[in-house]
């Protein structure tokens, strides 16, 4: 299957709301993603047709990158997906010169916690009892970027 990666648009906004509810008991609504519109850095893949299939939200505060979300719907997870959409989220966040980038996922999400491992994030704390239905802590991983400063030296 063929993706490609885009800025999240209004257009997208129906397909995202979609996504959401397939993949998390507490969805965003179509009105909660359309604030996000021109924040932060937030991605959308979309199928050889257009349709969303998966998307990243990563806020920005200074040069700090915290994810809200990967999704992905389950019919097109196992084909990249979410690799793809980390690593353009990876080069954004270098051209927006943040420091890290940071994200919180279920303790018992092996397959999550293998992707953003092999995606360059680390685990850095334990947030207790942080996800509802079930109860369950998460894991907080980090990925530091690299500045031009420390790789030149």
């Amino acid at each position: 299957m063929s993706y490609q990666i885009v800025p999240m648009q209004e257009e997208h906004l129906a397909g995202l709301a979609e996504i959401e509810r397939a993949c998390f008991h507490a969805p965003w609504s179509e009105n909660a993603l359309r604030e996000e519109l021109g924040k932060g850095i937030f991605l959308v893949a979309v199928d050889a047709q257009g349709v969303p299939v998966g998307y990243v939200g990563c806020q920005t505060v200074l040069d700090e990158g915290y994810i809200t979300n990967v999704a992905v719907l389950p019919a097109h997870r196992r084909y990249g997906v979410a690799r793809q959409l980390l690593q353009q989220l990876a080069q954004c966040a270098v051209e927006q010169a943040l420091s890290f980038v940071t994200l919180e996922v279920r303790a018992s999400n092996a397959p999550a916690i293998a992707l953003y491992t092999k995606a360059g994030y680390v685990p850095v704390g334990q947030r207790k009892n942080f996800y509802r239905a079930p109860t369950e802590d998460a894991v907080l991983m980090t990925w530091q970027i690299a500045s031009a400063d420390t790789q030149e030296t």
